[in-house]
């Protein structure tokens, strides 16, 4: 159902049928048939969903070689490897931190600032 110039344009089932029928035979994409019949291709991808053909929907097919695949792997170990020193490096930062904290209590500055200017930290 398309709104075109005023009027509606209703299209019968077996008409929808025969389209997607001429579709699934590959000799024209949805656009050639849309431009065939005056349909918009969204339209024809509204039947194929109404009539549950999804072997007509639009796939994308994903081919990686070896040496894909193998990068892809080394790279998913060093991301890993980057996450946890990341980790180490916030769990340090937190630890000397804290004895910091520790230091300007036990020295008797106010806090830690106090104590890293003093020290030129």
């Amino acid at each position: 159902m398309c709104k075109n110039d005023g009027y509606v344009r209703r299209y019968s089932e077996s008409f929808k049928l025969k389209v997607l029928d001429e579709l699934s035979k590959g000799n024209h994409s949805k656009r050639q048939i849309g431009l065939l019949y005056g349909i918009q291709p969204s339209t024809i991808n509204e039947w194929i969903k109404k009539y549950n053909r999804k072997d007509l929907m639009n796939t994308r097919v994903l081919v990686q070689t070896d040496d894909e695949l193998t990068r892809i792997k080394a790279l998913q170990k060093e991301l890993k490897q980057l996450k946890e020193l990341l980790i180490k490096k916030d769990l340090d930062k937190l630890i000397d931190d804290s004895y910091l904290k520790v230091a300007a209590n036990k020295l008797g500055y106010k806090d830690v600032l106090e104590l890293k200017k003093k020290l030129n930290i």
